[in-house]
């Protein structure tokens, strides 16, 4: 066959092949492996340092995704590194994933220290995820603090870092861990006491001691302690216990400058007169002033609550989680409530 003679050869059936070739799947050598979808059933244990196991934490772990829920009561920090070890070794490593820790009580520190003795407890490849949030007091404070540092940005143009914010009910661990976050977050914080300097002072140290922040105690006793400390700061954070009234609306008497005002207390009556439930950010009388209620701030409590212990259902590594993440989820869940208003 000459040159000529080639050209006019029908190609339409090399084509097709070529065509049926391309889109034959490729040998099993050359395929990208598939990763296995992990389908451990999502486990959590939850460790309470009181002679109960919150039901509220205990409703939120099983909206969030874990089908099991195991209340362990009175645990102690040394009970931590043991009970971590049965859970981690009971499961294959990729199983890990999915068995949680919620580290529940009423003491933070406490909390923290197990958070820490959980992570030294593992042993790779086993795994496990934590969330600390002792009455739920790290997931409040980070809502409160993210809601007024909104409100504060808004109507001051100004951030947290460089705010005089003063803390009611400091030593508790809503107003402990909402003190520390503002601290880390540049803020000059004023931790008020009702019942002498003194009784603060292992606050003020602690604060000092884990986190390396300065916490200024200040007293708050009287009628006119309190219209002088809200005359000079930029932010109040009430955190005092529930049905407890801290601050009257003749506090406010003297009043000049911008003030963002937060209360949790949803329990009658108010903590501050006057801050209704739902409050973001209304104005509060006619002084510059604007309120944060607790159903508001409890709206974005939940959520990052819930959002965190969603994350540990499915993320496939371990991740711990304190106050300060929570402070950034709840920021994010703020601003993402800020575009949906737009």
């Amino acid at each position: 066959m000459s040159i000529e003679d080639s050209s006019r050869i029908d190609t339409t059936s090399a084509r097709e092949y070529t065509s049926l070739n391309a889109l034959a799947p490729a040998p099993k050598a050359a395929r990208k492996p598939q990763k296995k979808r992990i389908t451990a059933t999502p486990i959590l244990h939850f460790l309470s340092t009181q002679e109960f196991a919150s039901p509220f934490d205990i409703n939120m772990a099983v909206d969030a995704g874990y089908r099991v829920v195991v209340p362990h009561i009175n645990v102690k920090l040394s009970n931590t590194t043991p009970l971590v070890q049965d859970a981690i070794f009971s499961r294959p490593p990729q199983f890990g994933c999915r068995t949680g820790l919620f580290i529940g009580g009423k003491d933070a520190m406490l909390a923290l220290d197990m958070l820490d003795a959980t992570k030294a407890a593992l042993v790779p490849p086993f795994q496990l995820s934590a969330l600390a949030d002792p009455g739920g007091s790290f997931t409040t404070a980070a809502a409160m603090v993210a809601c007024v540092e909104n409100v504060f940005k808004r109507e001051t143009k100004r951030s947290l870092d460089g705010a005089t914010v003063s803390v009611f009910g400091a030593t508790g661990v809503v107003g402990f861990a909402a003190a520390i976050i503002c601290a880390l977050s540049g803020a000059k914080v004023k931790v008020i006491t009702h019942i002498g300097l003194d009784a603060i002072q292992p606050t003020v140290k602690e604060a000092k001691r884990r986190f390396g922040v300065k916490l200024e105690p200040v007293l708050g006793a009287r009628d006119s302690d309190k219209v002088k400390i809200l005359a000079g700061v930029d932010i109040v954070l009430c955190a005092a216990a529930a049905g407890v009234r801290v601050l009257k609306t003749d506090s406010f008497a003297k009043v000049k400058r911008p003030l963002i005002v937060a209360d949790v207390n949803a329990v009658p009556p108010s903590g501050i007169e006057g801050v209704e439930l739902f409050d973001m950010g209304k104005r509060f009388g006619k002084k510059p002033i604007w309120s944060v209620g607790p159903l508001a701030i409890g709206d974005i409590k939940y959520k990052t609550q819930s959002a965190l212990l969603r994350r540990m259902t499915q993320s496939e590594a371990s991740l711990f989680f304190d106050f300060n993440d929570a402070f950034s989820m709840a920021r994010d869940l703020v601003a993402k409530a800020n575009r949906k208003t737009k």
